[in-house]
């Protein structure tokens, strides 16, 4: 049971989402949240308060009958309720449901005890409201899809529901539940925040830092099965360079090539031998193709960018953002815009711009280990057939050019499109659940493109038993890509290993929060 007392963490959504733990609330975060809705419903029994006594948006200079305040809430609901495209998966709608409780609870929203109880109750009987991908424009809130999410804790629209999509109220009715009523300003404290984009984007962190554990790895591997020198990876080097990132990518590295004996010392060739006279080459290679050797230098911003975010999205997780913000201390309300999502923005477009670069890092290294007028050691396309009748690897290449063009297409700013909307109201906006949406649609790619890297890496370690000679680390990695994917000799169609790599890298333990203070 986890007690929550203090600071969510995107490391604590994962765990609640995989059923590690389940969200409970402390005395004292349910004492605050009762007491703010208790000051909220005398404070506006006098005063003018926008969504209370007023309309939403432009209608808010218009005042509100008492008799009307709680339809006002349920239409308000109703009427945003009105998302389009894909649904969110059920991982991203409990994530989504995480963040709007916790910042419910902060008592800064006033929202009535019962919706509290019930986003808790939802994510333990596992009904999660259907939530469309298209609909917000992450100001004012993530406002269409935290609608849908109102809608279902009334009782109304679609749910998951035990691996199906069912109507909400079969839902209830299955578990003996009661939908939740409404009150005072519940309908605008549910919609009025940017909890959708916060949770989708927990997840893209989480997503990332496995990616960037396989990227290292797979870099440090690569560098083992050409016979590279290790001094472009060494602390010597690195260190003179004063970018956390960088040196942690490299420390990464020499952790992972421990016990290799493929990897070269430098030290040991100094390159003083003769060379032919006639051609005037060294034969062995001095220094790699910057894919190999710049790997600290290209993945040390992209580590850096994914712990920015991860801590920027962990600040919002924790922070109020909605509007208004009730203050007990000063007895008071205060209006504003803290439902304004572009700091997630923001991270979301400089995520997917890092996982891009790593992206475009691993189809250089795939092309790397693919061409054999490069990398002067294996045959072409890592070919275990017959060269002319057999094409080994060949159709991998188009699939990581393509998926790595849409990438770099996709990378550009959602945090710079804004739109006015909302009848000038909302004259500028975020596009975070739009930002986040698009970081998702990168990082998916990205991590197909990292499936075909992998699966080259083992090819090439088949090769004239390099396996086994890898560090532990690296036939670790063999091991468990062979456990998903054969060696391929005979031309045959390899989707559905692709398919088991990808899921492989997308859930990824091993790896958790950086550590950039080395």
């Amino acid at each position: 049971m986890l007690k929550r007392t203090g600071y969510l963490t995107i490391a604590e959504i994962n765990g609640l989402i995989k059923g590690e733990r389940e969200y409970s609330l402390s005395a004292e975060q349910i004492e605050t949240f009762d007491k703010a809705f208790d000051f909220l419903e005398d404070f506006a029994s006098k005063k003018v308060i926008y969504g209370i006594n007023t309309g939403f948006g432009p209608m808010a200079q218009y005042r509100v009958k008492p008799e009307e305040y709680i339809n006002l809430q349920y239409n308000l609901i109703r009427s945003h309720s009105n998302g389009l495209g894909e649904r969110l998966s059920p991982d991203q709608i409990k994530a989504v449901m995480v963040c709007r409780l916790h910042t419910l609870a902060l008592g800064r929203s006033g929202v009535s005890p019962g919706i509290i109880h019930q986003l808790m109750t939802y994510l333990k009987h596992d009904i999660l409201p259907i939530i469309y991908y298209h609909g917000g424009v992450g100001a004012s809130g993530d406002l269409v899809q935290l609608a849908h999410v109102g809608l279902g804790l009334i009782g109304e629209g679609e749910c998951y529901y035990k691996g199906e999509v069912v109507p909400v109220a079969d839902a209830l009715k299955a578990e003996g539940l009661e939908k939740a009523e409404l009150k005072l300003r519940d309908g605008l404290a549910i919609v009025n925040g940017t909890s959708c984009m916060t949770g989708m984007a927990a997840l893209n962190v989480k997503r990332s830092q496995h990616l960037l554990f396989w990227s290292i790895a797979a870099s440090a591997m690569l560098n083992e099965l050409v016979e590279a020198f290790d001094d472009s990876f060494s602390k010597e080097l690195n260190y003179v360079k004063l970018h956390p990132g960088q040196r942690y990518v490299a420390a990464r590295m020499r952790d992972h090539v421990k016990g290799s004996e493929l990897i070269q010392k430098r030290h040991l060739h100094d390159f003083d031998e003769r060379v032919e006279e006639s051609g005037q080459i060294f034969q062995k290679k001095v220094q790699e193709y910057y894919s190999l050797r710049c790997v600290p230098q290209i993945l040390g911003p992209v580590a850096e960018t994914i712990d920015n975010t991860a801590e920027t999205v962990e600040r919002e997780m924790n922070s109020a953002n909605d509007n208004p913000i009730i203050s007990m201390e000063e007895e008071n309300v205060f209006h504003g815009g803290n439902f304004h999502g572009d700091y997630i923005a923001f991270e979301m477009d400089k995520l997917k711009l890092a996982i891009t670069k790593m992206t475009m890092l691993a189809e250089r290294q795939l092309n790397f280990l693919m061409n054999d007028k490069l990398n002067e050691k294996f045959p072409p396309f890592l070919n275990a057939g017959v060269l002319g009748l057999n094409y080994g690897l060949q159709g991998m290449v188009f699939s990581a050019t393509s998926t790595t063009a849409e990438n770099q297409a996709l990378s550009t700013s959602l945090y710079i499109h804004s739109i006015p909307c909302n009848n000038d109201n909302q004259d500028i906006v975020s596009m975070g659940a739009n930002a986040a949406r698009v970081a998702e649609h990168v990082i998916e790619n990205s991590a197909q493109v990292m499936s075909l890297l992998l699966l080259a890496l083992a090819q090439a370690a088949d090769f004239d038993g390099l396996k086994d000679r890898l560090s532990p680390a690296s036939k670790d990695i063999y091991r468990q890509i062979r456990s998903v994917a054969d060696r391929v000799e005979a031309d045959m169609p390899i989707s559905h290993q692709l398919k088991a790599l990808k899921d492989l890298i997308s859930n990824e333990e091993r790896f958790s929060d950086l550590d950039l203070n080395l």
